[in-house]
Parts: C-alpha cells; structure tokens; sequence
C-alpha cells in the first residue's frame, strides 16, 4: 500500500507542465508576440524570446528536471526500500516542481499586467528545504545509540578527533563572498536566501574545524560532529578492518548515504566493513585508528 501511494505521489509530479501548459493555453492571445523571459537579481526584465519558444522552453526544462528527479527517486528507492530518506527527497522534488510551476506562471502574469515576478517562495524556500533534506538525510541509517553503563563503569576507552582545519578556512572564501553579496543586492527575497545559504556554509565550515569525533567504546564506535550523532557502529557488527586510501574526486566531508558512508578531511583513514555496509573513518595517523578498533575487538574474545 505504501508503495502504491509513493507511486501516486510521484507520477503526479508530471502535473506540473501540464498545468503551465494550460496557463499558456488560457491567456494564448493576450500574450505579447515577444514575451519577457529573463530578470535580473532586482527583478527587471533583461531578456525576451518570442512566446511560442518560451512556451516550448519552459515545457523542455520542466520536463527535463522531472526526468531527472524521476531517476534520482528510482535510484534511492531501489537502494532504500520506501525509507523515511525517500518520503522527504519526494516532498522535496514535488516542492521545487510546483514553485518553479509557480514561477513561470509568474512570468506569464508579468506579460500580461505586469505583475511583480514571485521569486520569493524560490529564493526563500529551496534553502530551507535543502536544510530539510540534508538534516534528514545524515540522520538516515545512523543506527541506534550505543548503550551507557551505569556509573562506576565507564564504556569509554578513547576518542579520535579527525578535523579539516584547511578546509574550514578555505570555505571562509565563499562566505566571505556571500556575505557582501548580501549586502549589496538590492533585492529583499534574494538577500534573505543567500543569507540562507551563508548560513549553511557557516556550519559546514564549523563542521570542519570541529572535526569529526570517533568515540570507542566497549559496545562499539560513535561518530559526532559538533556535538551531533553522526552514526553508531556496534561491535557486533564490526566484520572487518584495514588502512585504505580515499579517492579526492569522491570529495571530502560526510560522503555516501544509507549503510554506505564516508567521514573524512584527508586522504587517508580505515575501511570498517560491517554485516549490512562499510564506513570508511579518515585520519591522518589510520594505524589510531586501527589500534583502537583492536582493543575493543579483542576484548570480545
């Protein structure tokens, strides 16, 4: 039943272009032969093409993101059954449909009566759900918090700390930028969503200096970034380990999603194999980490 329903929710996505094709088809002949098309960042008009191209441009890019959106939403699906992941990566795609829907209707509306451009939704909005979707995402698949024995026992038995302090001070650069461009665009709705995304690249850059915290314990391996549980790993499903390299061009930060993921800064870290994934831990000293990952193992002999 719940697949039936997924379904439904992601064919009717598909209703998008044909409901800015029925607004075309509705104002055809008040439209302006040239239609304005482009807007720039304080919403004047600085482009135009005639109304038969921008019907059909607008119809070609729609369809365009929905197959995209299509295949992302197999792919996921396929790989996590149904997840809470998909559910909102489809609440997600239907939002940003509908608003750019929204927002060449908008357009439509402008060449008939001028109307202001409703960019704002947009502009305001896609952050914060990119926010969302992110938050939900990291939270996906993280397994379940590692047990706490009660005082005078102590669990703990050390914590490694993995951080990117370059890549913190690299990504200064783009906040720096963002921040005057905040500054300086004249327009509310534009201002406030690159204050959104300023935003994000502050904790992504927090994220950085804070590192990466590996807790070892006697039922397993926590992993946290800024006080936040990024993924339990218990000891009993700890299969295998071994130092390995990691390929730069998979990026860096927290890779991967479901049982198949990533924390790493640098080039370096271990490959911890377990019964249902794989996390691939980064260090600059890997042997720590092995090290620490045989004294909790061997203690279960």
């Amino acid at each position: 039943m719940r697949r039936n329903w997924f379904i439904t929710f992601a064919v009717l996505m598909w209703l998008a272009p044909v409901v800015v094709a029925y607004r075309y088809w509705q104002v055809w002949q008040q439209l302006p032969v040239r239609m304005v098309s482009h807007f720039d960042a304080a919403g004047h008009a600085n482009g135009w093409m005639p109304r038969e191209t921008s019907l059909y441009f607008t119809l070609g890019s729609m369809t365009f993101v929905l197959i995209v959106f299509s295949i992302v939403l197999f792919l996921v699906v396929r790989k996590y059954p149904l997840a809470k992941l998909s559910w909102v990566l489809l609440a997600f795609f239907h939002l940003e449909v509908w608003m750019i829907a929204y927002l060449m209707s908008s357009i439509v509306n402008y060449n008939l009566d001028g109307s202001p451009i409703a960019i704002a939704p947009f502009l305001v909005l896609t952050p914060i759900a990119v926010i969302v979707l992110l938050i939900v995402a990291l939270a996906e698949k993280r397994g379940e918090r590692l047990p706490v024995t009660v005082a005078p026992h102590n669990d703990a038995i050390v914590e490694e700390v993995h951080n990117g302090r370059a890549w913190s001070a690299l990504l200064l650069i783009p906040i720096i930028v963002m921040t005057a461009i905040v500054l300086v665009v004249p327009n509310q709705s534009g201002r406030l969503a690159m204050a959104l995304v300023a935003i994000v690249m502050v904790l992504a850059c927090a994220m950085a200096w804070d590192g990466f915290h590996y807790s070892f314990t006697r039922h397993g391996v926590e992993i946290r970034t800024l006080g936040f549980r990024l993924k339990s790993i218990p000891l009993l499903q700890i299969k295998k380990y071994e130092v390995g390299d990691w390929n730069p061009l998979r990026g860096y930060g927290i890779r991967g999603i479901g049982n198949h993921k990533a924390y790493v800064w640098g080039n370096k870290g271990v490959r911890v194999e377990m019964f249902d994934g794989e996390v691939f831990l980064g260090h600059a000293d890997p042997q720590r980490i092995v090290r620490d990952l045989n004294v909790i193992t061997n203690q279960q002999r």
